[in-house]
């Protein structure tokens, strides 16, 4: 039999804190967690603050709204969220909501 190599803390990734040394996940975020974060950051993302009428700038911008929900949103994931790869996820839900959120009826309008 042959002796497997032993890997010291130092010799260590940082993958050694997503993964055990077996190579399972380790789960550190309860699913309920997860389900929360996500309906509160497509909460977030669906939040516009839309005019009445739109701002005109030129003879060819028109600004019919401001994407509240989306800055906060992602000022919220750079604070809390502590793994890169969580960040990333939500990196990328909160863009694909407001655009979508952008062609539908929800929002604030002044």
């Amino acid at each position: 039999m042959s002796q497997k190599s032993r890997t010291y803390a130092r010799n260590r990734n940082r993958s050694s804190e997503i993964f055990s040394r077996k190579g399972r996940e380790k789960i550190y975020e309860r699913d309920s967690m997860f389900f929360l974060k996500l309906i509160i950051y497509i909460m977030l993302g669906s939040l516009w603050v839309a005019f009445s009428t739109p701002l005109m700038f030129g003879d060819f911008f028109a600004l019919t709204g401001i994407p509240v929900g989306l800055v906060v949103g992602l000022v919220l994931v750079m604070y809390t969220e502590k793994y890169q790869y969580n960040r990333k996820i939500w990196y990328s839900v909160l863009p694909i909501v407001a655009i979508i959120s952008y062609f539908l009826p929800t929002g604030i309008v002044l």
